[in-house]
């Protein structure tokens, strides 16, 4: 063969062991990673000046977001809803998004310390309305049950953010309703009677001390752990007898007629990063200048500077017996201002003496 044609017709052979065969060792070449498309980022090929005018025009139709009542209300794009529909009991209204931003102890009247967990309502704002008659939720294997009393939806929003970040389908979502644009949303179903427009903030005050509450999270990833982490086995013996099995479970199959391995059977497997909804937590105190909410417990899910979800609880026996703030707190100019401090009536207030002494007679 001429090498004009050598390089058409070479054989490529593998740097292999002597005693592995060619097929053998092409399975453990390196294979190409399969690859996923990023998100979509378009090279505007903007200048500096072309950049500061576009950071003018943001913050002129989008003020700089502040927590609090100083959040600016949005140009509405729709007709105005007027909730003049007073609360009874089995109405549902909205919730809100709210970010864990740490645990925090408080103090009851009766002297006791408790831990409460701090969650955020930032920027909260109602998105989209979506009437009974158009919101369709997802069907469950569950046998399908006649509901009565249909009901909407309405999407809130949480954290504002720069426009320019984001792509111009999820842009849209917004623009139609003048709404800034947010890095969370969430669908709350609601009743007809707690509907709310597009560009209404929801603040902390949504709620009040001493109401109950259910906060659905995703809890801490854990990764894969064993039973003694994962259930909370305690194990066997740390000496006298014990070979190579102080941490595992047991016996897991019993013998008779089973023999065989329960479903359901608790063994070492992935812990966390699930949803999971904790009912019945009570509220001790609010911040309506920071929008900052105390939740009794330390055991709400999620990890710090994530975002959880809170509902007006479910349980039959804890509703409210009092009129909330239906369909939401409005602030209005010509009520009153809320003291920057709120708290439930069994937790002592930091600006209270905790010590009085009686004058000697």
């Amino acid at each position: 063969m001429s090498t004009k044609y050598a390089s058409r017709y070479e054989v490529v052979f593998l740097c292999t062991h002597p005693k592995m065969s060619q097929l053998a060792a092409a399975k453990h070449m390196k294979k190409s990673k399969s690859s996923y498309r990023s998100a979509c980022v378009y090279d505007e090929q903007l200048t500096k000046d072309n950049k500061q005018f576009l950071d003018e025009v943001v913050q002129d139709k989008y003020d700089p977001s502040t927590i609090g009542f100083g959040t600016k209300l949005s140009p509405l794009k729709i007709d105005l809803i007027e909730p003049t529909i007073q609360w009874k009991q089995g109405m549902k209204r909205t919730g809100l998004i709210a970010k864990k931003i740490g645990v925090y102890p408080l103090w009851l009247k009766n002297g006791k310390k408790v831990n409460s967990t701090l969650l955020q309502v930032v920027d909260n704002e109602i998105v989209k309305y979506i009437p009974p008659e158009k919101f369709f939720p997802v069907k469950s294997k569950k046998p399908a049950i006649q509901i009565k009393n249909r009901r909407g939806c309405l999407v809130v929003g949480a954290e504002n953010i720069d426009p320019q970040l984001i792509t111009k389908e999820y842009y849209n979502i917004f623009n139609d309703t003048g709404v800034t644009p947010k890095r969370v949303l969430r669908r709350f179903i609601v009743s007809p009677e707690a509907a709310l427009q597009p560009g209404t903030p929801l603040f902390a005050t949504h709620f009040k001390p001493g109401e109950i509450v259910d906060i659905r999270g995703k809890t801490i990833d854990r990764g894969f752990q064993g039973v003694m982490k994962r259930w909370g086995f305690k194990g066997m013996p740390a000496s006298h007898g014990v070979t190579k099995t102080h941490r595992r479970p047991g016996n897991i199959g019993s013998g008779g007629e089973k023999s065989r391995v329960m479903p359901g059977t608790k063994m070492p497997g992935h812990m966390g990063n699930r949803w999971r909804i904790i009912r019945g937590v009570r509220i001790l105190r609010i911040n309506t200048k920071y929008n900052v909410i105390w939740i009794l417990g330390h055991n709400i899910p999620g990890e710090i500077n994530t975002y959880c979800y809170i509902y007006d609880t479910l349980l039959p026996l804890r509703q409210p017996t009092t009129a909330p703030n239906f369909p939401t707190y409005l602030p209005s100019i010509t009520e009153e201002s809320l003291p920057e401090e709120l708290y439930a009536d069994n937790v002592h207030s930091f600006a209270d003496p905790t010590i009085e002494f009686k004058e000697e007679s």
